[in-house]
């Protein structure tokens, strides 16, 4: 296997190269091929590195030693030569899940890449070789020096995403804010790396667990949770989401969102495994933490009028049920109580793989769909699903399965993910109880809501009537299909074997979760349970019979009551509000369908309403009197709250920090060599006083 593992990282280097690559005089068949080359690689490297997390399942450790593969052994270079990738189960886990989606994601980029539509710009492949790169470099790392190198790495591949077209409107801002909040980060990822570090005095990930209770091992708990819930999304570092995904170009959003956002889950799971039972209040703020940024979440995705905005924030919506999931494991953990622990981590899990595969084919449907008709706004793409029909079924597929609609994999991750949240009355102490009765309300609520906002995005998109006059671009090629009817069939396949995903979810949180314990999910070979015997069952692969069977039975009914008359379509005009005939640009529109939404959540989103005095201009065809005529215009605008009343404040003193220090940049030498002494003298005064 670890011949594999190399292979896998090398068709990655490979595919970054082709990605950098200047094509001579060539045929268009030849360029077209030379675009989708990255992507190819990328996707074989992909299904790699996917076969090599099946293997650690199965039990095969995989080990690499850097060292030996770049010739650094014994050069001196220290902890840099001895560098290992190593792969157990719980990385497995991960890798199977990530490059598994990474696989079909590959598919559809380069079917973008290379269409009519696509970009044919050097450097996009590049990019998207190294985020996968440094995906594969964080899972595997075995010590700090790799974790961290791969971390960074991602962080640049975000930013170079997010900034590839910098010349379009926002693009620059999106891709500055993916930045700064990757490198708190990474700033927080190192505090924590290094504090641990100085206690177990070995920058293995592995000699962690060694560090004894107190101060410190508490400390970098809680920096390294940080870490991870920036790269994830969570309240209150959830505003990069919105911006660094709408910039970044077609499916490179499907990498961000998709693929790249595991790295940050794996790491709260690496966490769990190395540092064991948390301190009782963190439990409890993760969860309080995760509920908020669910319900935030949904509620400016149900608001939002821009495909790529609608599905950022269901990004953030879908962080908040994930990270839900892994505080009830970490309340297990706090209280000592294994069975909470594998509920919650199943739970979590199961809502991973639902994220991972349903955003990766949202993403991948949306940038089809948004390439072909030109626009990004809602309105824009009224009826677009039916011009685009691989794109259009993928888009619904996905939707669906976001919304939690059986017979999805989406039920089934919600399903369980209450399941696990309704366990509170088994947890000792008030507290506990109390602060997983207010997620498991936030859980229910953002479902409910999360069923309103793809409803609205399928209705406009997919089931809406076309717009007249549009003339969309053509759909993905045969190879971008492929990738759309791969995750397709996950997120609908993973439903029919739950119980089998169960099984190897299990497997991989080994570590974290003794095999017989987990094995309690499993109530017979076909029917699932919150690991707690007798509390509640449920078979999704009877769901796709029974649904089917009782789809049937309805038609049969039809039909023996009605005959042919079944079949006969009575075509009367639109009505809405007591009025017939409403269509073309009187139906609703995206900001209409949105509206209750925006009103009942109006003490989240703080939603700001008014009626303004506004002039219509009127052509007079130059006779003198009067050119604009006075009307009523109704405005309605909603806040986002983390970044109104904490981030704009804290910029005031950002900007008067940065214009002090821009004084600097033409002064005298000589001042600058009294600066720099003055701050060595200080250095070597706190360490002698340490000392």
């Amino acid at each position: 296997m670890s011949e594999l593992f190399a292979a896998g990282l090398l068709l990655l280097c490979a595919a970054g190269l082709a990605g950098v690559a200047r094509p001579g005089r060539i045929t268009d068949a030849g360029r077209r091929l030379l675009v989708a080359l990255p992507y190819l690689l990328g996707c074989a490297g992909s299904g790699c590195l996917t076969v090599v997390g099946g293997a650690a399942l199965a039990g095969r450790r995989c080990v690499l030693d850097l060292g030996d593969l770049l010739g650094f052994r014994g050069t001196g270079l220290g902890g840099l030569g001895h560098t290992v990738l190593a792969v157990d189960r719980l990385s497995g886990l991960f890798m199977v899940i990530a490059f598994g989606a990474a696989a079909a994601v590959s598919l559809g980029f380069a079917s973008w890449a290379a269409g009519t539509y696509g970009t044919t710009q050097r450097g996009l492949g590049a990019i998207y070789a190294l985020a996968l790169g440094a995906i594969a470099v964080i899972m595997t790392a075995s010590d700090a020096f790799a974790l961290l190198f791969g971390w960074e790495a991602l962080t640049i591949a975000f930013y170079l995403f997010a900034g590839f077209e910098r010349r379009r409107p926002g693009r620059s801002g999106g891709a500055l804010v993916t930045l700064v909040f990757g490198k708190i980060s990474g700033a927080s990822l190192l505090a924590g790396l290094l504090l641990l570090a100085s206690r177990s005095e070995s920058m293995t990930l592995a000699s962690f667990a060694h560090v004894p209770p107190g101060a410190a091992r508490s400390a970098g708990y809680v920096l390294l949770v940080i870490a991870f819930a920036v790269k994830a999304g969570l309240v209150p570092f959830q505003v990069w989401l919105p911006r660094g995904y709408s910039a970044a170009p077609g499916p490179a959003r499907a990498a961000m969102a998709g693929v790249g956002s595991t790295v940050g889950f794996y790491g709260l799971w690496r966490t769990l495994d190395l540092l064991g039972a948390p301190p009782g209040w963190l439990a409890g703020l993760v969860l309080a933490v995760a509920g908020l940024t669910a319900i935030g979440g949904i509620a400016h995705a149900a608001v939002a009028n821009q495909l790529s905005r609608v599905i950022a924030y269901s990004s953030v919506e879908n962080t908040g049920l994930i990270v839900v999931g892994f505080g009830v494991a970490l309340t297990g953990a706090a209280t000592h109580s294994p069975r909470l622990v594998a509920v919650g981590l199943l739970a979590a899990t199961l809502q991973m793989i639902t994220h991972t595969f349903a955003k990766s084919l949202l993403m991948l449907a949306g940038a089809g769909i948004e390439s072909a008709m030109g626009t990004d706004e809602l309105d824009g793409l009224r009826g677009a699903g039916r011009r685009v029909p691989w794109s259009g079924t993928g888009f619904a597929i996905g939707a669906l399965t976001l919304a939690g609609l059986p017979p999805t994999a989406g039920f089934v991750s919600e399903w369980f993910l209450l399941e696990s949240l309704m366990q509170q009355f088994r947890v000792p102490g008030l507290g506990f109880r109390l602060v997983l009765a207010v997620a498991g309300a936030a859980v229910a609520l953002t479902a409910g809501f999360a069923g309103v906002t793809f409803v609205r995005m399928i209705g406009l998109v997919v089931l809406g009537p076309p717009l007249e006059g549009a003339k969309p671009g053509p759909d993905y090629g045969w190879v971008g299909r492929a990738g759309i009817v791969a995750l397709s069939g996950c997120c609908l396949g993973i439903a029919v074997l739950t119980p089998l995903e169960i099984r190897v979810i299990g497997r991989g949180l080994a570590a974290l979760v003794p095999a017989a314990v987990s094995a309690g999910a499993l109530r017979s070979p076909w029917v699932v349970q919150p690991v707690y015997p007798g509390f509640s069952i449920l078979s999704p692969s009877w769901l796709w019979i029974v649904m089917p069977a009782l789809l049937c039975v309805v038609a049969g009914l039809t039909w023996l009551a009605t005959g042919r008359r079944m079949f006969r379509v009575r075509r009367v005009p639109a009505w809405r509000s007591a009025t017939a005939g409403v269509e073309g640009t009187a139906s609703y529109t995206a900001f209409g369908f949105a509206n209750p939404a925006r009103r009942v959540l109006a003490s989240v989103l703080l939603t700001r309403s008014e009626l303004r005095h506004l002039e219509q201009p009127v052509d007079t065809g130059g006779e003198p009197g009067a050119s604009a005529v006075p009307h009523l215009g109704y405005v309605s605008d909603v806040v986002e709250l983390v970044e109104e009343y904490l981030y704009r404040p804290l910029v005031r003193p950002v900007m008067w920090l940065v214009r002090m220090v821009k004084r600097l940049q033409s002064g005298r030498l000589d001042a600058y060599l009294a600066y720099m002494l003055i701050a060595l003298v200080a250095v070597i005064a706190l360490v002698a006083a340490i000392g």
